[in-house]
């Protein structure tokens, strides 16, 4: 439990630390978001604000990982450094999707195929290395009813990564309000360190908690009005850590409680554009994804990151109860 807490402590103190100097930084290398002319009018005053904000909490957590899971480590246990490495991975396809924007002050990065086929890969790279440590089954275990569901294993493959990918891309989707991304991923996080307590995953509870204190330490600077995005940077490695915790304690399937904003948020979107195509222009939500839906509706950002994490934690909590007897 010493453990668990000192990891919040290191992840929470240095991300606050990093953050005096990285967004200076930033400023000076004139890594400046550049806000969508389709999106919100009102977003535009955030012109500017520096991105790439992913890159304080992301050496943090490895340094809260390292310290507090070196009983772990020495006995050979990495399965909390393979979900950080794998969540890097998708880190670093961020990092150069942010660069590109920055380089050429254009709102897109690389193609969306491209992203596809670089997460795509790192996906089936995780699953394969997961189920060689042996934290992977064939079965996938179905919360509140403590069965599991055996599958082939090609079927099983295809499920993972489509889960992954979509996961990913669904967190990504969510940053787009000051603070929305990182709210709702605290809640998720806590979910993930409660469930490896549980199951005495003990290098796994560290990482979910590296995680949490991570983003306490970012929402500092990134809560409404933001001194600094995280970027996708910051949002496909949230993504990749959520789905890889997920997987690291084999119960992929809790992602559709836990990340019930998330899904919501993707939804929105694809329901959005495919009514527009069908309908030749018609629309169901006044904007999407569903936070700027709201914000046309009036709520303000306070709002919407208080609502939306407050479901999230609900939801997190309706978790715990459908996988407590695991």
């Amino acid at each position: 439990m010493i453990r668990i807490i000192l990891s919040f402590v290191i992840a929470f103190l240095s991300t606050w630390l990093l953050g005096k100097v990285v967004i200076p930084w930033l400023h000076l290398l004139k890594a400046g978001q550049s806000i969508k002319e389709i999106g919100p009018k009102w977003h535009m005053y955030k012109q500017g604000t520096p991105t790439m904000g992913g890159i304080m909490f992301i050496p943090s957590i490895l340094l809260a990982l390292l310290v507090c899971s070196i009983p772990e480590l020495a006995a050979g246990d990495f399965g909390g450094l393979v979900v950080y490495c794998f969540a890097l991975v998708f880190g670093a396809i961020g990092f150069i999707d942010d660069f590109m924007k920055v380089k050429y002050h254009k709102n897109e990065g690389l193609t969306s195929i491209q992203k596809f086929l670089l997460q795509l890969a790192a996906a089936i790279l995780l699953i394969i290395i997961l189920r060689n440590m042996g934290y992977l089954s064939q079965s996938l275990y179905i919360p509140f009813f403590n069965v599991y569901w055996r599958l082939p294993l090609a079927v099983y493959l295809v499920l993972a990564a489509f889960i992954i990918v979509g996961c990913v891309n669904s967190v990504n989707l969510t940053d787009g309000v000051d603070g929305l991304a990182t709210g709702v991923t605290m809640p998720v996080a806590l979910f993930f360190t409660i469930a490896a307590m549980l199951w005495k995953y003990t290098e796994v509870g560290v990482l979910g908690t590296a995680l949490l204190g991570g983003l306490a330490g970012f929402l500092i600077y990134n809560f409404h009005p933001a001194k600094v995005f995280m970027g996708d940077t910051g949002s496909l490695f949230l993504g990749g850590m959520v789905c890889g915790l997920a997987f690291a304690l084999d119960i992929p399937l809790i992602l559709i409680l836990v990340g019930i904003i998330y899904i919501c948020e993707t939804l929105s979107d694809i329901i959005q554009v495919t009514y527009f195509k069908l309908t030749h222009g018609k629309r169901i939500f006044k904007m999407a994804p569903l936070h700027h839906h709201f914000e046309m509706c009036g709520w303000s950002e306070y709002k919407l990151f208080f609502v939306f994490s407050g479901i999230t934690l609900a939801c997190c909590g309706l978790a715990l109860l459908g996988i407590w007897n695991k």
